[in-house]
């Protein structure tokens, strides 16, 4: 392709809590850039993923999933999203293969009714069997025509199993403008490498305390230092939550819950920064931070 057909542009990926956008994006770019969690909500922040190939560059915008808030950190990250979709040359709006569609499905796709490209990813084809995914996708076709949506393809497929994702990459490239590349090509994401941290800490926290304290938890970094002329980082990082008790139960009997969750995101930090790493892990009470504006705004969740 000629550099005068090179194109390039911006693709939302958009969906409820917990459809499989992450697991997506991490597939599209080819590394991991988004944590992932089969726990709801798990996205806070609008993360680009930037996927380079001769003949185009596609920023793509993994969305918190959009949901009916119970807090003001809620409403901010449903704010985010509306946001995101306002500058973007195509949106993708993911329903799983293996739920019902519903009136949440319904809510974002009116969100996307001005949007001149649309595409539905039905995900997590993995999940179901063959005669089950044809049901669902005809209940796709009869959904956007329902809600009038113009969607130019829906593509049923399984960003874990790697199954039609090159298929849907080909087809969003075809719906970005002509255009340059817009970022360098050498990267795969625009968010700093801090950002990352916070979230790979984050996401083993998840992992280990979800039932407990589901969404109570976010990290901040203190400090984070290379030594010189070694590839060896000094990170200082703050798991805040809302109560005491949640303190009490992040650090565990003997410290050990704490323990645990440093060495599983030391292992994740190490991979993303490509050499070792001491990770020094505090928790501090934050008190009732998804309800607070200036606790908000101070953790990063600004209006």
């Amino acid at each position: 392709m000629s550099s005068s057909e090179h194109r390039a542009g911006f693709v939302a990926i958009v969906g409820r809590p917990n459809t499989g956008k992450s697991t997506l994006v991490n597939a599209l770019v080819g590394r991991k850039i988004v944590i992932t969690s089969h726990h709801p909500n798990t996205t806070r922040n609008p993360i680009r993923g930037i996927i380079t190939r001769p003949d185009f560059q596609m920023i793509v915008v993994d969305t918190p999933g959009l949901h009916k808030p119970k807090t003001l950190l809620g409403t901010r990250l449903n704010a985010m999203v509306s946001e995101n979709l306002e500058s973007v040359d195509a949106a993708l709006l993911c329903l799983p293969a293996d739920e019902a569609i519903g009136a949440g499905d319904e809510y974002i796709a009116r969100e996307l009714k001005n949007k001149r490209q649309v595409f539905i990813a039905v995900t997590k084809t993995d999940r179901v069997k063959p005669e089950e995914l044809m049901a669902h996708l005809h209940a796709v076709n009869e959904f956007a025509k329902k809600l009038e949506l113009q969607v130019s393809e829906i593509v049923p497929l399984s960003a874990k199993l790697q199954e039609q994702t090159d298929l849907l990459l080909e087809l969003l490239a075809k719906a970005l403008p002509l255009s340059p590349s817009l970022y360098p090509e050498n990267i795969t994401t625009d968010q700093a490498s801090e950002l990352t941290i916070t979230e790979l800490i984050r996401e083993v926290a998840i992992e280990n305390l979800y039932e407990e304290l589901p969404h109570s938890v976010t990290i901040t970094i203190d400090e984070m230092s290379k030594r010189e002329g070694k590839e060896f980082w000094d990170i200082h990082a703050t798991l805040h939550v809302e109560r005491d008790s949640q303190k009490s139960i992040i650090i565990g009997p003997q410290g050990s819950r704490l323990k645990a969750i440093g060495m599983g995101a030391r292992a994740s930090i190490e991979t993303f920064l490509g050499g070792k790493i001491y990770l020094g892990l505090h928790v501090k009470v934050s008190k009732e931070w998804q309800r607070d504006p200036k606790a908000l705004a101070k953790l990063g969740f600004t209006e």
